[in-house]
């Protein structure tokens, strides 16, 4: 550790939100990327640097990578999603998108978008971490994987396949492994040999560094503020080691790299941190049951506001509730929970839900992407920017989300169905994370995997089994339906239910029953009722919400 007592560490956010959990097209490349790199900064008048138009995004990745024009948006759109804004501007974007008539429409709103171009490349070079290599998977099973595992695994197993998007152990490592090739990237070309090699002479911009910032962060001897990566290379007592000449306004490659090699550590906010040192979390609403096994950390007692974290594991056989401050803007992992019903009513940053089984999420707002993976027979029910799903068998997703849903691989029977619920603070709590009504594309799911483009992996829910979702927990709020409302068919289906039922009152009523004949009725009725919960599994849920009586408030806690 050098004598300044400076910490670095690799930011978790690019890495959980950002890296798509599927191997990247081999275009992304170190090799392509230097091509694109030097590119971009030739034609900086073109709307290429040091902003990135989509426009010329656009024209680099269809004309030169060949990739298809729906997958360039896509890491346009997730890295734009990574974005600092206003939850205003997001929401002012939704409204142009609703606004067009056309695709030739959309396209021209999108061509007036743009992102900042070396952080971009940098983005399009993390996506590696989920490059499949070969020597790993000869060792050992490498992810993401088809399932090849029992369907019902015992619940302590451990596994070796691991989720590299939540390991901070892997993102260190993944910076560190590949640092020259991350700095060379942001070289000026006139700075690279010809085969786009740095030397050791090479000069590192100023505007470098600081779209280094985009992946690390750090503090001064432990002194609890963070700072981005540039301030802490541009402070003067640090120029001697940062490699910063004040003469040239650069640093030099070779000292910069050895400099942040010396100070690289583990993110005291990661994961591994957070389960370590995290507070456990009281819940407004657990019933007893197994919770001996549940482990729920959560690290926003230390964290700052982009930092907090919460992980839950091995949640069995119950129904847990919360919405809190400790919960909003959150990165939320749910691990092994199964036989639950969870609901998380705050608005989250991200959601990921690992290994879960016969289980149902109800997920406030989430800001930016809810992922599952290796997930069978769940049911999720969110609002949230962008959703993917890769490994699941047999899950159901009630989404309200203004992008296309992303199947990844591995995935079998997958049903989308429109957002069915609310809670009275959802509204406002879309507001603060920025997502809006419409667009909503919860029924145009995009198919992104190597193995095939088959639509048989997914089906959009039928009306005729439509239900409407009620949350049985009190909040103060003024949302009382469900936002947007629902498409026109699945209205219809209610509607057509909802006569069946007056018929059926007005037959009961019109058949004169006696008093006796009233009471036997009863009990016939309500043994089927009590015979179809049991069938359907709601039995189970019924039961686990009977002792709020003192707190179904608590919610709020």
């Amino acid at each position: 550790m050098d004598q300044s007592g400076v910490l670095l560490w690799v930011k978790a956010e690019p890495f959980i939100v950002g890296a798509l959990q599927v191997p990247p097209p081999s275009k992304f490349s170190l090799h392509y990327l230097r091509k694109i790199s030097t590119y971009v900064r030739t034609r900086a008048t073109e709307r290429a640097y040091p902003r990135l138009y989509w426009s010329t995004w656009r024209h680099i990745a269809c004309g030169k990578l060949q990739l298809a024009k729906d997958l360039a948006w896509l890491y346009f759109e997730i890295f734009d999603s990574l974005a600092v804004k206003t939850p205003e501007e997001r929401l002012e974007w939704s409204e142009i998108l609703s606004n067009c008539m056309s695709e030739d429409e959309v396209e021209k709103q999108r061509n007036q978008l743009s992102v900042d171009t070396l952080q971009f490349l940098l983005f399009l070079y993390i996506q590696q971490l989920n490059k499949v290599s070969l020597r790993t998977s000869l060792i050992g099973e490498e992810w993401p994987s088809p399932r090849n595992r029992s369907q019902s695994p015992d619940l302590t197993e451990k596994s070796s396949c691991h989720n590299k998007n939540w390991n901070d152990y892997s993102h260190q490592a993944f910076v560190y492994d590949h640092l020259s090739d991350l700095l060379e990237l942001l070289l000026d070309p006139e700075q690279l040999t010809a085969s786009f090699h740095s030397t050791h002479s090479s000069l590192v911009s100023r505007e470098a560094v600081v779209a280094l910032s985009f992946l690390i962060e750090g503090t001064v001897s432990r002194a609890g503020k963070i700072y981005p990566l540039h301030e802490l290379a541009l402070w003067q007592p640090l120029h001697a080691e940062s490699g910063f000449s004040k003469t040239s306004k650069t640093f030099s490659f070779y000292k910069l790299e050895a400099w942040l090699r010396a100070c690289l550590t583990g993110n005291p906010f990661g994961t591994s941190a957070c389960l370590k040192s995290g507070k456990k979390l009281a819940w407004a609403h657990q019933v007893e049951g197994t919770t001996r096994r549940a482990k729920i950390a959560c690290n926003t007692h230390v964290a700052p506001r982009m930092h907090r974290m919460v992980v839950m594991s091995q949640v069995y056989k119950q129904t847990l509730a919360k919405s809190s401050d400790t919960l909003v803007g959150a990165h939320v992992k749910i691990h092994r929970c199964n036989e639950s019903f969870i609901y998380l009513l705050s608005p989250l940053r991200s959601v990921t839900i690992e290994k879960c089984r016969n289980s149902t999420f109800v997920l406030g707002p989430v800001q930016t992407a809810l992922h599952l993976h290796s997930c069978d027979n769940i049911k999720v029910i969110a609002v949230c920017r962008h959703l993917s799903i890769s490994s699941t068998t047999g899950c159901v997703f009630h989404i309200l989300t203004p992008t296309r849903p992303l199947i990844l691989s591995g995935n079998q029977t997958a049903t989308f169905a429109p957002f069915h619920t609310h809670y009275p603070m959802l509204e406002d709590h879309m507001a603060r994370t920025g997502l809006a009504t419409v667009p909503n594309y919860w029924d145009k799911p995009m198919i992104v995997c190597r193995e095939n483009s088959d639509t048989s992996v997914f089906r959009l829910l039928p009306p005729c089994e439509f239900y409407i979702f009620i949350i049985p927990f009190e909040m103060e709020g003024d949302t009382t339906e469900i936002p947007g409302g629902l498409p026109s068919a699945y209205q219809k289906a209610l509607g057509q239910r909802e006569q069946k039922i007056q018929i059926w009152q007005k037959i009961v009523k019109e058949a004169h029953l006696t008093k006796d004949q009233r009471k036997q009725f009863q009990v016939l009725v309500e043994n089927k009722f009590y015979e179809w919960l049991i069938h359907t599994g709601h039995r189970q849920q019924l039961d686990s919400l009977v002792p709020p009586a003192a707190g179904s408030k608590q919610a709020a806690g």
